[in-house]
């Protein structure tokens, strides 16, 4: 068994467990709440709402980097790594049709990595990282959001649990870079000039 085989069993087995173990009908509404978009809208009303009340004067470009990385990670996850690797969902897997508790339609055809993981840890990267760089540090509950909706992704099974783990690896990676562009914009001084441009930029 070479490591690709070896990795893929402990994943399918990973997953049967999870299914198997880890789930219980009085979660099944939960789970499926957290996988729903509209779940969290008040969600990030409230983090412009914050944003807006303590620190206005940065508001604008975190909103348009809240933007750009969830566009980067979720065009990165689902038109180009998941035709890249081309992992078929579990639940298209005929040897686990006894094991899984399909709690939705399957979808799309791929599987790794899995966009819901990617997009929310890229959001929770370049929340946590941003706020930290504007002096706002408990911010930690990010992860923890985070985690949930990705675990929430295997629980209704349609991903496996290392599609979780390259989604999320894949949407720190963009959440930490454009966290990294915004603390850039704000350092070099282009915000301020753009509110209070040099007269002689104006004649």
């Amino acid at each position: 068994m070479n490591w690709k085989e070896w990795l893929q069993n402990f994943d399918e087995n990973l997953f049967i467990n999870i299914h198997e173990i880890g789930t219980n009908e009085l979660l099944d509404p939960f789970m499926l709440l957290l996988r729903n978009a509209l779940t969290w809208v008040p969600l990030y009303l409230f983090v412009l709402i914050y944003l807006i009340k303590y620190r206005r004067n940065k508001a604008l470009f975190f909103l348009i980097g809240t933007l750009i990385t969830f566009a980067i990670a979720d065009y990165g996850s689902a038109s180009i790594l998941k035709p890249l690797f081309q992992r078929v969902r579990p639940c298209y897997n005929e040897d686990l049709e006894g094991h899984l508790r399909r709690l939705i339609d399957c979808g799309g055809r791929y599987s790794f990595p899995s966009s819901h993981a990617s997009n929310h840890f890229a959001l929770a990267a370049f929340w946590f990282w941003s706020f930290r760089y504007m002096g706002i540090r408990n911010w930690y509950w990010v992860w923890i959001w985070a985690f949930l909706i990705g675990y929430a992704q295997v629980y209704v099974g349609k991903h496996y649990p290392l599609d979780i783990v390259g989604g999320a690896i894949f949407g720190l990676i963009v959440g930490f870079l454009i966290s990294r562009l915004f603390i850039w914009w704000n350092e070099s001084g282009i915000s301020s000039f753009r509110k209070h441009p040099h007269p002689d930029a104006l004649s």
